[in-house]
């Protein structure tokens, strides 16, 4: 979608519009900062939860190259995590992530709002295209690494109909993912008045339709939350898989992959501090994901 103007930033100090279509910022010592923050006293293994704020497998992963050593930092200390993308990158990482699920909880969730072909080209530019992150849930679960969808977002009038909405849950079921969890569209201020503007480009019509849902604030109200959430699961039972939450921590039997290391992907930790730390964080904490500040 094109980009809007005069909405003040909102994150990083780029605004929800031009700010974040044409900038990246990489924090090209995430891996190290990891493994410090890992390794600290103060830490006891708490669940991290990554791409709930910024997808970690955009294209600029391709170039930085962040998450294998990210990976690989938890896996070597078994610490619970999970990951939720909308990129078919995670499939470079298929090998860490398999070594880490030998030794700990780990949950991955693809992102599939609709399979609807021109609504994407259209909402979603940029984004590899729904059939191929219903790919990546496939492959994933071919490797024997269990993966959810977030049927996200659900775009109220443009992506909502009965009929695409089985279209879409049929897909997610066809490609073997466990679980499907729908999440109705919110505009957040920022990203409202960008939507709004994409709104009255592309759909007028639709304009005074959103302004009355989501007359009282950034989500659309509890009576249609609910119904397209009864929808879904309904559908989604139909076809054999149920909702969850978006973490759906998975975990691999050992089958002859390692655990920690390999020549590929540096050295694992090892010696009597190794051991203690894999067998102090092979448990989630209760306490629920956490986010790290990876500055």
């Amino acid at each position: 979608m094109c980009p809007r103007s005069g909405v003040k930033a909102r994150y990083l100090d780029l605004d929800t519009g031009i700010g974040f279509d044409s900038q990246i910022v990489a924090k090209v010592n995430a891996p190290d900062v990891l493994r410090r923050q890992l390794a600290a006293r103060r830490w006891q293994g708490e669940h991290i939860a990554m791409g709930t704020n910024v997808d970690c497998y955009q294209r600029a992963e391709g170039r930085y190259r962040l998450m294998p050593g990210i990976l690989a930092a938890l896996r070597d200390r078994a610490n619970p995590f999970s990951i939720l993308t909308k990129g078919t990158l995670i499939l470079r990482d298929l090998e860490l992530l398999r070594q880490a699920a030998g030794g700990t909880d780990v949950g991955v969730s693809v992102s599939v709002g609709f399979t609807d072909t021109e609504l994407w080209r259209t909402v979603e530019p940029g984004t590899p295209a729904p059939e191929r992150r219903l790919e990546v849930v496939r492959t994933l679960a071919a490797h024997g690494i269990g993966c959810g969808v977030l049927m996200a977002p659900v775009i109220p009038f443009l992506g909502d109909r009965p009929e695409q909405l089985r279209a879409t849950v049929r897909a997610i079921a066809t490609a073997g993912a466990t679980s499907v969890t729908p999440l109705v569209l919110h505009l957040r201020p920022g990203a409202r008045e960008w939507f709004m503007s994409w709104l009255g480009r592309h759909h007028p019509y639709l304009v005074n339709r959103y302004e009355r849902l989501y007359a009282e604030g950034a989500y659309a109200p509890k009576w249609y939350q609910r119904r397209i959430t009864r929808q879904v699961h309904d559908l989604a039972r139909e076809y054999g898989i149920g909702p969850t939450r978006a973490e759906m921590p998975h975990r691999l039997r050992p089958t002859g992959h390692p655990v920690t290391g390999s020549p590929d992907h540096g050295s694992p930790a090892s010696g009597p501090s190794a051991s203690a730390s894999a067998s102090r964080h092979s448990a989630p904490s209760t306490s629920g994901p956490t986010q790290l500040s990876l500055l």
